[in-house]
């Protein structure tokens, strides 16, 4: 589930190290094209070029479409950063980051191909990540908490079941469950992109799949660094980067991860992180670590895409059992995906991302 702490970044400047850390059979320079989807024949109506950019009566023109939203909290009201891209007024997506804790900003590979698509869509940075207020409360990391502010902004950007659809990454898909749970009465469409519906099953999928594939000798000092708590030590990222990262993170080399990726993991805040996820990379021992929603997801009606990636820390099985568990569930594989398939499997993602917000604005669930 988690993204990367700012630790991850610092070890970005060891260049020589990380040229030689990429998967094997993976061109050091190959990153996904951005081809268009070839979806024109949908049918669906696409607005005008005119009209996606005609920002007249919106209230957020003079800021470029950005807004701070006021949130209200149980420890008083709190602003968080959101900004809007495109007019489209029956599709739009507010994207939910992961972390906790990272920001908006990994997804502006999404720049790329929504508004080729016509689509409408919301960056968002949630409470306590960096473009938004970070109170220094504890009590504010709280999963209903959250689902609530979610609630609040959706109120606030004045999205409906006519035109909303949420989609979560890592992270941010286990809160649009949790949302999808609570409000699915103001959705249209839901994605879950890379994050499965149970963190014991996710802990289970790293100790009994992914670590067994590992350099054993590599795991077995990653291990004993993190069973001494001694995850600030800088020999704790040199060894995931190569082992771990490049692999089921972003598979490409660490040092020419795209500059979107870079940013937003550098700005997570881990006074979030931390007390939710926990403070190893490779499980999870924080406020989330009971969280399981399998036997939950039947009562999610809305038209649902789960998103996995053949490489990812999270089991792709389970996230294509998820979509089955739906009653208007489907599921996108990514074969080239980890973690972040929407740069390391760029073309699949987003031509079945596309193609499944066209389908349900087309009613062809």
């Amino acid at each position: 589930m988690p993204l990367l702490p700012a630790r991850l970044l610092m070890m970005l400047a060891l260049t020589p190290l990380l040229q030689s850390c990429q998967p094997a059979g993976h061109a050091p320079n190959a990153v996904p094209g951005a081809a268009k989807p070839a979806l024109a024949a949908s049918g669906a109506v696409q607005p005008t070029l005119a009209s996606y950019h005609d920002n007249t009566g919106s209230e957020d023109t003079l800021s470029g479409g950005v807004r701070l939203i006021p949130i209200t909290t149980p420890k008083g009201t709190f602003k968080v950063w959101t900004k809007r891209v495109g007019h489209n007024p029956r599709i739009k997506v507010l994207l939910l980051h992961g972390g906790p804790g990272a920001t908006h900003e990994y997804f502006e590979a999404f720049d790329s191909y929504f508004p080729g698509e016509g689509i409408e869509y919301y960056y968002y940075d949630q409470l306590g990540s960096a473009y938004s207020d970070q109170p220094k409360d504890g009590s504010l990391w709280e999963l209903d908490r959250f689902v609530d502010e979610v609630e609040q902004v959706r109120q606030a950007l004045k999205l409906d079941k006519d035109n909303f659809y949420l989609l979560g990454h890592s992270w941010g898909g286990l809160l649009a469950i949790e949302y999808a749970l609570k409000h699915q009465q103001h959705l249209k469409g839901l994605v879950i992109s890379n994050m499965m519906a149970s963190i014991p099953e996710y802990v289970r999928y790293a100790e009994r799949t992914l670590m067994p594939a590992m350099d054993q000798q590599a795991l077995k000092e990653i291990l004993k660094l993190e069973a001494k708590k001694d995850f600030d030590n800088p020999r704790y990222m040199e060894l995931l980067i190569p082992h771990y990262y490049v692999h089921h993170i972003l598979r490409m080399p660490a040092d020419q991860w795209p500059d979107p990726v870079k940013r937003g993991f550098d700005k997570t805040n881990r006074e979030v992180y931390v007390p939710m996820q926990g403070p190893s990379e490779m499980s999870s021992s924080g406020k989330l670590e009971r969280w399981d929603r399998v036997a939950d997801l039947g009562k999610i009606t809305v038209p649902t895409l789960t998103v996995g990636g053949q490489h990812d820390t999270m089991d792709p099985k389970h996230m294509e059992k998820m979509a089955a568990l739906m009653p208007k569930g489907r599921y996108l594989h990514c074969p080239q995906g980890s973690h972040m398939s929407m740069y390391d499997d760029q073309k699949t993602y987003f031509q079945g991302l596309v193609r499944f917000i066209r389908d349900v604005d087309q009613d062809r669930r």
